[in-house]
């Protein structure tokens, strides 16, 4: 009698457990969408806002972005939320612990400055390119990302290197898909044009965009090749249009950019 009644309490709790799991998991899915909601074009969030690029619910939406309030990953201001410092801790688990930009660190910093300009390494995730080191120069005004920031694969420098380094197929399947939304009156939002881009980028090993992503804002992006010939990641400069030309830029960093992404290379 004694063990019938253990066994069924062991059941229940395992039911219990059970049922708890996959809300759990949800809830953390649906913070961790809310979390990458924010970006370089929506550095606040009200509510609605959130359960629309989450598509969640209004509800589901407000539970995430107060608890994320209480835990001190945001703040909160007349129905605006932003995020704090904190958020960091988020990034850097991953940028303390990850090969890639600690072996690239060092490579960025002496490309920054053979050039005296901003250099910077990408990956690939999710049809966009994530900035994941930077070696930034001394300028009153700074140009390009920061780490932690992502920009269309399609329109960036970075993210046509990025995506020259996929099969046709991969690439057939991403263009598809894919959103090809105007930043600046120089955004190519012809679907023909983006893949003439990516294919020069392939053939050339080097692709460019000249206020495509932001007025007044240059930027050049050669490939970091694996000893197996894979991209794994892309190695670029940024510029302002104020202070130099594409053509001299192109002159400058391309021969600069390759002896380092080439250094990096044969480090992975």
């Amino acid at each position: 009698m004694s063990n019938s009644r253990t066994i069924k309490q062991d059941d229940q709790e395992s039911v219990k457990s059970s049922s708890r799991a996959p809300e759990g998991m949800a809830g953390l899915a649906k913070g961790l969408a809310v979390i990458e909601a924010f970006d370089i074009r929506h550095p606040q969030l009200t509510v609605t806002d959130a359960a629309q690029r989450t598509n969640t619910s209004r509800a589901a939406a407000r539970r995430c972005l107060l608890t994320l309030v209480e835990l001190g990953y945001l703040t909160h201001d007349n129905g605006n939320f932003r995020p704090t410092p904190r958020m960091l801790r988020l990034s850097g688990a991953y940028l303390d612990t990850a090969p890639l930009p600690q072996l690239a660190q060092p490579q960025l910093t002496e490309a920054r400055d053979a050039l005296d300009e901003s250099v910077s390494l990408a990956v690939l995730e999710d049809g966009w390119a994530l900035f994941v080191a930077r070696a930034e120069a001394t300028r009153i005004v700074s140009t390009g990302v920061r780490v932690g920031a992502k920009l269309p694969a399609h329109n960036s420098a970075t993210g046509r290197v990025l995506l020259a380094g996929l099969t046709d197929t991969q690439l057939d399947d991403y263009l598809r898909q894919c959103n090809l939304q105007t930043r600046t009156p120089q955004t190519l939002t012809d679907i023909d044009a983006v893949r003439d881009r990516i294919l020069a980028a392939r053939e050339s090993g080097v692709a460019y965009t000249d206020e495509e992503i932001e007025l007044g804002m240059l930027s050049i992006a050669v490939p970091v090749r694996n000893a197996r010939g894979e991209t794994v990641a892309a190695m670029s400069v940024s510029a302002s249009t104020a202070r130099i030309t594409l053509h001299d830029l192109q002159e400058a960093a391309v021969s600069v950019l390759n002896e380092y992404a080439e250094r990096l290379g044969r480090l992975l």
